[in-house]
């Protein structure tokens, strides 16, 4: 077995923090090596992350950090989105008077959210963790002229050092209780003797950690806030860092899944902040804005794989979510500059009641039908997966229901019909190689009891109706009620304005 300091994704993290500290030695305008070093470092990083990811388990070593297979596929997943970052903030930052030190800072970045995904140990996670969020900060105070980066970034330290303490707390608690800090030893310690009383109290501080940092409802307002911050900072927030709970998470599943409470805690909270980001976001306007409430629903639903019990299913999800999202960041300028030039639309077909109708019972019945057949092909699935399938197909049966209404194309039917089978099938496909990759390292969904299935049938339920009332928004959509709701629905219900009066965003903003 490799030595630990040999393994390559595991160097990836010091030749970022080599390239940033040769960086910060030139913090000003254009310097000579701001055109080809910070990509050059992110390009070395990637391909020493894709190197582990190529010995999985097999350079694991001893050390605070192991190139395990889910650790070698975060790190590839992180050096990858930072490598087009870097590419992309060398042309954006080009001139900036600041120039040499915003690469510097986001290398550093880099550098922390690699040792993240790769911790081995809570000291160094908890470590990790605090280095990022006090890295970030000053990426948010770029601009610090601008009273909203200010108060973004005010809110940002608070939540994410609340969500440090917790991590430090739960740490504490662990050691204290077992004498080790090494994750996989306590992974079987806590198999081995069952959780006792300090693992309860740890899993729900991790759980709480995990919430605060990735902006699960009502802490959500500093991510929806960040866009006086560079591009290339939000699309590295959002597509990454953001992420970083959902690692926690999964890097303790074991823990966490030993707590019927933390795990209910997490399905609970993680459903709702999923339905009230994605309900926001329907009523923004602005591109970025309306991508930033995009990550606090798609966090909400990685949360609720996280209490479903579908570890891999969700560490499925942070990838996708984070190459999407770093894609739909980096490309929002051109994509607004292509509406404008396209031509206007005509007339959109808004589908009635019975057309909706036919949408969900389709959609339903494809899907029971791919899961009968998945299922006699691959085994039976847990109750939790077919009800995450179900949440899914709520969103298909919506789209769906655009191509039955009664002034749709026939074209339009039939491609959303097609759309609607292969979401289905890529949903179980996705599934069957998720649990292949990373099913070994992750425990399985636990059997649901009288609480968690309480929590299954109101997620389902609560999707549904969402789907249901989004397919059905236009035909009361120019009533004088909607128009007034929308405006409450665009600001979030003012639910931000509360964390802003608590700290002080507003004289924040004020201040010079």
């Amino acid at each position: 077995m490799t030595a630990f300091p040999l393994a390559p994704a595991q160097l990836a993290p010091l030749v970022l923090a080599i390239a940033a500290a040769a960086m910060m030695t030139r913090p000003g305008r254009r310097p000579p090596a701001a055109r080809w070093l910070p990509q050059a470092a992110s390009l070395a990083a990637l391909a020493l992350a894709l190197g582990g990811a190529a010995l999985a388990g097999a350079d694991e070593g001893g050390g605070p950090m192991r190139a395990d297979a889910i650790g070698a596929t975060m790190a590839t997943l992180v050096a990858f989105i930072g490598w087009i970052v870097t590419r992309y903030a060398a042309r954006y930052m080009d001139g900036e008077p600041r120039e040499g030190l915003f690469h510097a800072l986001m290398l550093a970045t880099l550098a922390a959210v690699l040792v993240l995904a790769q911790a081995a140990h809570l000291a160094l996670l908890a470590a990790a963790f605090a280095a990022t969020g006090l890295l970030l900060r000053q990426l948010l105070l770029f601009y610090p002229e601008r009273p909203a980066a200010r108060r973004a970034a005010a809110k940002f330290a608070l939540v994410w050092h609340a969500g440090d303490a917790a991590l430090i707390l739960a740490a504490a608690i662990l050691w204290a209780a077992h004498g080790v800090g090494d994750m996989a030893a306590l992974r079987a310690l806590i198999g081995e003797a069952g959780p006792g009383a300090a693992d309860h109290v740890a899993a729900a501080l991790v759980v709480l950690a995990a919430l605060l940092k990735t902006a699960a409802f009502p802490a959500h307002g500093w991510l929806t806030e960040v866009m006086e911050a560079p591009t290339p900072v939000s699309a590295l927030l959002h597509a990454g860092v953001v992420n970083a709970g959902g690692v926690l998470l999964i890097r303790l599943a074991d823990l966490v899944q030993a707590s019927p409470a933390a795990m209910a805690a997490l399905a609970f909270m993680g459903g709702l902040t999923a339905l009230f980001g994605a309900v926001v976001m329907l009523a923004q306007s602005a591109v970025k804005t309306a991508l930033a409430w995009s990550t606090v629903g798609q966090m909400g639903f990685m949360l609720l794989q996280c209490g479903l019990g579908l570890w891999p299913l969700a560490l499925l999800h942070i990838i996708a979510h984070g190459l999407y999202k770093s894609h739909a960041f980096l490309t929002a300028g051109m994509a607004v500059a292509e509406v404008r030039a396209a031509r206007k639309p005509g007339p959109v077909a808004a589908p009635g009641w019975g057309a909706v109708a036919r949408a969900f019972a389709l959609s339903l019945a494809l899907y029971a039908a791919m899961a009968g057949l998945f299922m006699a092909i691959a085994g039976p699935k847990s109750p939790q997966a077919l009800a995450l399938g179900a949440m899914l197909v709520f969103g298909v049966a919506y789209l769906v229901a655009q191509g039955l209404a009664d002034a749709a194309p026939r074209a339009l039917t039939w491609r959303t019909a097609l759309a609607s089978a292969g979401a289905a099938a890529a949903y179980f496909g996705f599934q069957l190689g998720a649990q292949a990759l990373w099913g070994a390292h992750l425990p399985a969904p636990p059997d649901p009891g009288p609480l968690e299935w309480a929590l299954i049938v109101l997620a389902v339920g609560s999707f549904g109706l969402v789907a249901l009332a989004q397919a059905l928004f236009p035909l009361w959509a120019h009533h004088p009620a909607a128009a007034g709701l929308r405006v409450h629905v665009a600001n979030g219900f003012y639910l931000n304005a509360l964390l802003d009066k608590a700290i002080g965003g507003f004289r924040t903003m004020k201040a010079k």
